[in-house]
């Protein structure tokens, strides 16, 4: 696995393969990495059709150097930016799951020339502000970490540097200057991510060209066969597009 070293942040790891552009980039949820099913069954397909992709783990995640709970939201948009600033040629489609739809809003902004399009899957931005609840911001001030189960794994650790660093990067407070097509996929039955914040993703972002689609039964990781048609289906019609 090919590896990316900076001289003060930790080493990423990633996966990039050439082909016809714009490059897919997916973008993993919060503790998530580049080995999930969305972003394989995506890798997979554009591999058959001879589309240039690349998948990437943030640091403290997955093959990549670092300790977990050092980073913070501001890092790993850095992390996305160092890879496609040398990785990558020419445009990028980012394709965003669950915190990773947060990241492709922070990096459309730092990059808007290099945006083709940004598909967000369960997209959570702002979930610092949403996702906790008054006590659990006092024991993260507190003791410098909050803890709680995960349906998905090990119980999920956020750090106050991380919770600070997202309430600083906020976006759905104001209009998102943002001027690329966006698709939004999101289950209706998302225990994790409300639907609404996509609804509310979607009136706030700048673009014209918007798109929502929810999925009456679908919950927050969208992975079964039928959602990774659409997403894939989805990323087919905004490359068709570029």
């Amino acid at each position: 696995m090919p590896t990316h070293t900076r001289p003060n942040r930790p080493a990423l790891s990633y996966h990039h393969r050439r082909g016809t552009g714009p490059t897919i980039v997916f973008l993993p949820g919060y503790a998530s990495d580049m080995t999930g099913s969305k972003a394989l069954a995506l890798d997979a397909w554009a591999a058959g059709i001879g589309r240039a992709m690349l998948r990437l783990d943030y640091a403290g995640c997955g093959a990549s150097a670092g300790a977990f709970e050092d980073q913070t939201l501001t890092d790993w948009r850095d992390d996305v930016l160092a890879l496609i600033d040398t990785v990558v040629d020419g445009p990028v489609l980012l394709v965003g799951s669950s915190m990773g739809g947060w990241l492709m809003l922070l990096v459309a902004l730092v990059r808007p020339d290099r945006i083709a399009g940004l598909i967000g899957i369960a997209a959570a931005p702002d979930f610092t502000a949403w996702g906790y609840d008054d006590a659990a911001c006092a024991i993260m001030a507190r003791e410098g970490r909050f803890v709680e189960p995960s349906d998905y794994g090990d119980p999920m650790v956020i750090t106050h540097c991380f919770w600070e660093s997202g309430q600083a990067s906020r976006l759905l407070d104001a209009p998102i200057g943002i001027d690329k097509p966006v698709r939004l996929l999101h289950g209706q039955a998302d225990r994790d991510v409300p639907f609404a914040i996509s609804l509310r993703l979607a009136d706030t972002l700048r673009s014209a060209d918007v798109q929502t689609t929810l999925v009456k039964d679908g919950d927050h990781r969208l992975s079964r066969p039928q959602d990774i048609a659409l997403l894939i289906a989805t990323v087919a019609r905004l490359l068709d597009m570029s």
